[in-house]
């Protein structure tokens, strides 16, 4: 595949990510009835599949080593942080302070591994 089509693939799969991740938690947070639904739980596992496919694809079309690279390490490290206080702020069970505090966190977590990904420094905004 061309090197611009999965870019743009990429891109575009990080785009719907975020925004599915921002409804939901937006949803769970208004307790809202959909977020429950099998659709609302299914569906982001799939296009996170696809993001993932999508990386491993441009690492491969790029020959980057994830861990050779401070960037792409950052953003490794920046997508654990982020894995696990997105699982924080959808778990059911929760108190709504701890769901929202977790959800913000999350937020701008990803806002810094974009920012990463754009400056192609391991700093991102921080820097």
């Amino acid at each position: 595949m061309d090197y611009l089509v999965l870019k743009t693939l990429h891109q575009s799969l990080v785009a719907i990510s975020i925004s599915g991740f921002v409804a939901r938690g937006l949803g769970q947070l208004s307790g809202a009835a959909w977020v429950h639904q099998p659709l609302a739980k299914r569906l982001p596992h799939l296009i996170d599949s696809l993001l993932l496919l999508s990386a491993l694809a441009l690492l491969w079309t790029l020959h980057l080593n994830p861990l050779s690279s401070a960037w792409l390490t950052a953003k490794l490290i920046g997508l654990l942080l982020y894995i696990a206080l997105g699982v924080l702020a959808l778990q059911a069970g929760r108190p709504r302070s701890q769901k929202a505090l977790a959800f913000v966190a999350a937020l701008v977590t990803v806002s810094w591994m974009v920012s990463v990904a754009i400056s192609k420094s391991p700093w991102g905004f921080l820097h």
